[in-house]
């Protein structure tokens, strides 16, 4: 696909960025930098790795003010159990996705051809390396009203539903239930090697208890976990508590 300029970025979020660099760099994956060395002598490419370290502790410290402030206020473990949630690879790739992030990335050949552009691990990763530019552009002011803007309404909407660590709330309840054993298993895959799906299905106890359908194993097994929360009853409204 063609890759979109990145300083249309900026108009498309609907807030400024002034050191455009900063972005570029943001979107640069090391693949890229790998494979385009030899074009760019005379210009150093640098990867989004150090971006992405430093986005990482950025947005864990937002998004723990933010829970912080949340009325009626949350106790220690359920600001734990959201933080851990909302700054998953899971969620983090799924902003990526809807604020179409991936149409601004710059990956090598390889990467390119395997379905690298939508793969939720780089998606997530570029997620954090935007917020690590964002934060030397701008400040924690320019990262809080990002994230007011474009993730925070989400998850007031009741997105929290969806960005929910199921297999950890699973793993919590089953060790309550006298240590009950929990085990994941991959019972299909499907598709070509750059879009695969899989199926996973999750027992408690030997028993059965879910199975779910994704685009990694991950999410597959994140779903079955959800399935089996479903049938145990242990799923309630948007951000229920314990």
């Amino acid at each position: 696909m063609d890759i979109e300029p990145i300083a249309s970025l900026p108009k498309a979020l609907g807030m400024p960025f002034h050191a455009l660099d900063l972005l570029e760099m943001a979107f640069t994956h090391a693949s890229y930098v790998h494979d385009h060395k030899a074009q760019h002598a005379t210009k150093q490419l640098i990867d989004n790795e150090r971006l992405e370290f430093l986005g990482d502790a950025v947005l864990g410290l937002v998004i723990s003010r933010y829970l912080y402030l949340i009325e009626p206020p949350l106790s220690e473990g359920e600001m734990t159990k959201w933080r851990a949630a909302i700054v998953c690879e899971a969620s983090l790739a799924d902003f990526a996705r809807t604020l179409g992030f991936h149409r601004y990335l710059k990956l090598g050949r390889g990467e390119e051809q395997s379905g690298g552009r939508l793969r939720p691990s780089i998606l997530a990763d570029t997620f954090e390396a935007f917020i690590g530019a964002l934060y030397l552009d701008q400040g924690l002011p320019g990262v809080e009203d990002f994230m007011m803007r474009h993730i925070i309404p989400r998850i007031e909407r009741g997105e929290r539903q969806r960005t929910v660590d199921h297999k950890s709330a699973l793993q919590e309840w089953a060790q309550r239930e006298e240590g009950r054993p929990v085990e994941y298993a991959i019972i299909s895959e499907d598709g070509p090697a750059h879009a695969r799906s899989f199926v996973a299905q999750v027992s408690v106890a030997g028993e059965v208890m879910g199975q779910g359908y994704g685009r990694s194993k991950k999410e597959a097994e994140q779903r079955a976990a959800e399935e089996a929360l479903q049938k145990l009853g242990l799923l309630s409204g948007d951000f229920a508590r314990d």
